[in-house]
């Protein structure tokens, strides 16, 4: 098995203010004061970007963003190109995150168009693929992930070489519910035997994180698994302690 690093990146979604960001970067960098053994970002919403990439100047945490446009300028009302990222330290951007794909209508090839964007700019996507619940039952979970990886997939191989898939189950968000730590490896190494398929080397290197109500009690287990590399982390990234200990697991 290739060495992979271990990546748990905190979704803030849309949560936050000026002072609570401030308490909770504070308590966050004290509690992984020397910590190395994993990287650890912290997605935030746009407004907050400026604020907390000058509080994580320097220091071990990244910045990443929960969205980008596809385009790179123009008449685009109330979005935000890959450059305007750049500018305040990005380092990761989510693309195609199932919320985005269902409240907002996000097809497979928009996803891929803006993870194309992203890889452009010089930062690094983190793919969202995941199945609802009905799906599941249904029994299509594969059909669905496969669909929403090969959209990218399409755009050459190499392009996942730069950027990071998170699988997160869409029944399992902020449900409470996590997938088992057998059903979630099982879907992470289809992803990667898919990636596989098309590049081996790809595939080796490609971290493949899980998001879907990781905790501080699961995510070793999760974290266990040979083909998780990590977490996209979301309600428990919003509390200091919680998200700190899902860090520490992944050593």
């Amino acid at each position: 098995m290739a060495s992979r690093r271990k990546l748990v990146a905190g979704n803030w979604k849309m949560n936050g203010s000026l002072a609570a960001n401030g308490e909770l970067l504070s308590a966050l960098q004290a509690q992984l004061a020397g910590f190395a053994v994993a990287d650890v970002a912290v997605c935030v919403p746009a407004p907050y970007l400026s604020q907390v990439s000058g509080l994580l100047k320097g220091g071990a945490i990244a910045l990443g963003a929960q969205n980008a446009s596809e385009h790179a300028s123009g008449a685009y009302t109330g979005e935000v190109s890959c450059a305007m990222l750049k500018e305040f330290d990005v380092a990761y951007v989510i693309v195609g995150h199932s919320e985005r794909r269902a409240l907002f209508g996000e097809s497979n090839a928009q996803v891929a168009a803006k993870y194309a964007a992203v890889l452009a700019a010089g930062l690094r996507p983190i793919l969202c693929v995941g199945e609802t619940l009905a799906e599941r039952e249904a029994g299509t979970t594969e059909a669905v992930v496969a669909g929403q990886l090969d959209a990218v997939l399409a755009l050459g191989a190499n392009t996942l070489a730069g950027g990071v898939v998170a699988y997160e189950p869409v029944w399992a968000i902020g449900t409470g519910k996590t997938a088992s730590t057998e059903q979630a490896q099982a879907v992470h190494a289809f992803i990667r035997a898919r990636v596989a398929a098309a590049s081996a080397g790809v595939a080796a290197g490609l971290r493949i994180v899980y998001g879907g109500s990781v905790k501080a009690g699961n995510a070793q287990a999760l974290f266990a698994c040979p083909d998780i590399d990590g977490g996209l982390v979301g309600g428990a990234s919003l509390q200091a302690q919680e998200f700190a200990a899902i860090c520490k697991a992944a050593a």
